[in-house]
């Protein structure tokens, strides 16, 4: 059923790169009833925190984008971290949207709950089929809780929580950190800093061979907002573009946009990682739904973000 504009709708974690996307797509639609909080003003973590809000603020709908995450190393390095806090958002968010007559809640997970072997492409029925990818699984079962209390307030208590489950993201507000980004906004810097420093060339990692899939996260936001509208089911959701690019493709794509001259040079002696990663979104487009921007689209519009809000003027 359709959202009304005048319904409260609390955006939790609308500072990261998923959570920014759905305040602009909301805003754009003309909802103007947003609630959201910054950490330093309500910790997701602390239970009477979220339950004094939910009871003073009473949203009609939830959209939980508010997760603590990070790469390999601070997987590797905080596994207690990362495992503890977001069992307790994502229980603190679940259990006081429910006591507090939330009309619907949306739990955003991520593809790293899938098996490391899971079958390309990754269908939802994937899910506990195997084992998780050793360097992340802390957070993947912290995400496998959140997808499973969902169904289970589904089940015990009628309560209409959903789970969508991303591809790999970009877009704005995403990380450009050197050490710790993903492939995507990692190339974008590189090619970018080799180009203000004239460098005859960029080193990449691997052969260039593995097969990736990418949305961009305004194309999320978008789903996110059809799923709240059209769907209710206890199955979790696959969101992606369903199009896939090799890393030597991608690479040569960010090259191109960000305009630099110089030589791409893979070295092959340093990993490449799973040689494909898709996920098979058809029951999201079985319901109507498919993404708009394309890749190179999107690198430009991420580019042009990235300039604006990360290069020294």
């Amino acid at each position: 059923m359709p959202i009304a504009k005048s319904d409260k709708i609390f955006v939790a974690g609308h500072g990261g790169l998923v959570g920014s996307a759905v305040v602009r797509k909301l805003s754009h639609l003309g909802f103007s009833n947003l609630l959201f909080r910054t950490h330093s003003q309500l910790d997701l973590a602390v239970q009477s925190a979220v339950d004094a809000f939910f009871a003073a603020e009473k949203p009609d709908y939830v959209v939980l984008a508010a997760a603590k995450v990070g790469g390999i190393h601070a997987n590797n390095t905080y596994p207690a971290d990362f495992i503890t806090i977001n069992l307790q958002i994502q229980t603190n968010v679940v259990t006081s949207a429910y006591k507090h007559g939330v009309k619907k809640l949306l739990f955003l997970g991520s593809s790293c709950i899938y098996p490391k072997f899971a079958p390309q492409p990754i269908p939802e029925a994937a899910l506990l089929t195997g084992p998780l990818e050793p360097t992340n699984e802390w957070y993947a079962i912290a995400k496998i809780a959140g997808i499973k209390m969902c169904q289970a307030y589904r089940i015990q208590f009628k309560f209409d929580a959903i789970s969508a489950m991303p591809t790999n993201l970009y877009g704005p507000n995403d990380n450009f950190h050197p050490e710790n980004s993903h492939v995507l906004p990692a190339l974008l810097r590189r090619f970018h800093e080799a180009k203000a420093r004239n460098d005859e060339k960029v080193v990449v990692w691997g052969s260039g061979s593995p097969l990736r899939e990418f949305l961009h996260v305004d194309d999320l936001a978008d789903a996110i907002v059809f799923l709240l509208e059209h769907y209710s089911g206890l199955e979790h959701v696959n969101v992606g573009s369903g199009k896939e690019v090799t890393i030597k493709e991608l690479a040569e794509l960010v090259k191109e946009v960000v305009g630099f001259k110089g030589e791409l040079v893979w070295d092959p002696t340093k990993p490449d990682g799973t040689p494909r990663k898709l996920m098979d979104s058809s029951n999201l487009a079985g319901m109507g739904w498919t993404p708009k921007i394309s890749l190179r689209d999107g690198l430009v519009d991420t580019y042009k973000w990235y300039l604006d809000n990360y290069v020294q003027k």
